[in-house]
C-alpha cells in the first residue's frame, strides 16, 4: 500500500504536470520549449523528492519497479516482497493515470511516452537514465554508508535533470510504471517494450557497478543471492 499510495503520487504529480503546461497553453510541439520542459521536470522531480520523504522509513521509496528489481539482484530486498512493492507500483500509477484521464485533464494520450529517435537509440538513452538515477539511489539510500538525510534531494534532481535532457527524446521514462499507466489507460503501445527493457537494464547494470566496485564483501556477497522470504 505504501508502494502504491506513493507511486500514485509521483504519477499524479508528474503526468499532472505535463497536463497543466498543455492546458496552460506552452508549447511542448517538438521541440519542446523552456518553459514546458521545466514544467514536466518539476512536476517529477519533485513527485519523486515527496514520495521518499513521505513512504521512505515504511518501503524505502522504490516507486520504480526497475529500483525493485535491482534491490532483488542486489540482495537487498526479498523476491516475494519485492513482488508485492511492483505490485503496488503498477497499480498505483494505472489508478493515477486513470484518474487524470477521467476527472482531471480528459486529454488525449497525456503522459504517454513515445520515441522521437530510433527505437536503439532510445533503448540505449533509457538504460543511461536509468544507470544514473539507480546509481544514485544505491550511494545514497540503500548503502548503509551513504548520507541518506540527501537521498529524497540528489534523487529528485536526477529526476528532474533526466528529464530536462531526454524529454524531447524519449520521455525521459526510467520507470516501467510511470510508462506502464497511460500507455494502458490511452491505449498505446508503440515502443512500450523500450521503456521496460532499458529501464530495468540499466538498473541492474547500476546495482552490479555499484556493489562490486563500491559495495563491502557482505554487500557483495548479497549480490544474486535471491531470497524468497516475504518478511
Amino acid at each position: 500500500m505504501a508502494e502504491l499510495i506513493a507511486t500514485f503520487t509521483f504519477v499524479f504529480m508528474g503526468i499532472g504536470a505535463v497536463g497543466a503546461a498543455v492546458g496552460a497553453g506552452l508549447s511542448l510541439i517538438n521541440p519542446f520549449d523552456t518553459a514546458g520542459l521545466v514544467v514536466i521536470a518539476l512536476g517529477h522531480g519533485l513527485g519523486i523528492f515527496l514520495g521518499i520523504v513521505v513512504i521512505g522509513r515504511i518501503t524505502g521509496a522504490h516507486l520504480n519497479p526497475a529500483v525493485t528489481i535491482a534491490a532483488i539482484v542486489s540482495g537487498n530486498i526479498e523476491i516475494i516482497r519485492g513482488f508485492s512493492f511492483i505490485v503496488g507500483q503498477l497499480g498505483g500509477a494505472i489508478l493515477a493515470s486513470f484518474l487524470l484521464d477521467k476527472i482531471v485533464w480528459g486529454i488525449d494520450n497525456l503522459g504517454v511516452h513515445g520515441l522521437n529517435v530510433q527505437s536503439s537509440d532510445g533503448l540505449v538513452i533509457e538504460v543511461i537514465l536509468t544507470f544514473i538515477l539507480v546509481f544514485t539511489i544505491f550511494a545514497t539510500a540503500i548503502d548503509k554508508r551513504g548520507n541518506a538525510a540527501w537521498a529524497p534531494m540528489a534523487i529528485g534532481l536526477v529526476v528532474f535533470v533526466d528529464h530536462l535532457i531526454a524529454v524531447p527524446l524519449t520521455g525521459a521514462s526510467m520507470n516501467p510504471a510511470r510508462s506502464l499507466g497511460p500507455a494502458l489507460i490511452h491505449g498505446q503501445w508503440a515502443d512500450h517494450w523500450v521503456y521496460w527493457a532499458g529501464p530495468i537494464v540499466g538498473a541492474i547494470v547500476a546495482a552490479v557497478t555499484y556493489v562490486l566496485i563500491f559495495g563491502t564483501k557482505d554487500d557483495q556477497a548479497k549480490l544474486g543471492a535471491i531470497n524468497l522470504s516475504s518478511d
